[in-house]
């Protein structure tokens, strides 16, 4: 089992920047590639960035919009079994609570409860 504990959320005003930290514990061992996701009241749940083992990160189709691109850079350290994801220049519509997930070598995915990100205009 691998379990999954986000923190660094909060209330934070337009403009400002927040760094998410999730550290892993359990079969930490089996880990393989880890993310962040988001999901917005009222709105599906969407990938952010997600990055392998080997640090090759890949960056979720918003993130490719004006409204994402370049504010979001995820990182993760194998040694302590965490994944970061730095937000600059948050804006509101950033809003949403994010989710930290991984997946095993067999394939499971494991998520976190969440942590909520207010962006306040």
């Amino acid at each position: 089992q691998v379990q999954l504990v986000e923190s660094g959320g909060g209330l934070v005003q337009a403009g400002g920047s927040l760094r998410l930290s999730c550290a892993v514990s359990g079969s930490t061992f089996s880990i393989n590639a880890m993310g962040w996701f988001r999901q917005a009241p009222g709105k599906q749940r969407e990938l952010v960035a997600a990055i392998g083992r080997s640090g090759v990160a890949n960056y979720g189709a918003p993130n490719y919009g004006d409204s994402m691109k370049g504010r979001f850079t995820i990182s993760r350290d194998n040694a302590k079994n965490s994944v970061y994801l730095q937000i600059n220049s948050l804006k509101p519509e950033d809003t949403a609570v994010y989710y930290c997930w991984t997946d095993d070598m067999n394939g499971f995915n494991y998520w976190g409860q969440g942590t909520q990100v207010t962006v306040s205009s």
